[in-house]
């Protein structure tokens, strides 16, 4: 069975078609804690690293809401606990605080 051009050029669309749904994304964080829980989060790790800070994902209880906080150029991860805006617990989880 012999290829014609144009048969040629549908199988490479339709290979690259299938690729294009291989490429790697970044996962979207999960984040159903309160934007006044995040923020306070945010803050706590701030003040206590003194490095820049964003919220990698969070996710909220009854008991208190986990914010997980990226802190500096690498998004070293921190664990927020947080209830109402009011901060529980702050921890590195990469070196016990050592940023």
């Amino acid at each position: 069975m012999a290829f014609t051009t144009t048969t040629r050029l549908a199988s490479i669309g339709i290979a690259m078609l299938a690729l294009a749904g291989c490429v790697e994304e970044e996962p979207v964080a999960m984040r159903t804690g309160s934007a006044i829980d995040e923020s306070a989060c945010l803050d706590a790790v701030a003040r206590q690293t003194g490095n820049s800070v964003s919220i990698l994902s969070s996710e909220f209880s009854q008991a208190n809401t986990l914010v997980m906080v990226g802190v500096g150029p690498d998004r070293a991860p921190w664990r927020c606990l947080v209830s109402g805006g009011i901060v529980a617990e702050v921890m590195s989880m990469t070196d016990e605080g050592y940023l």
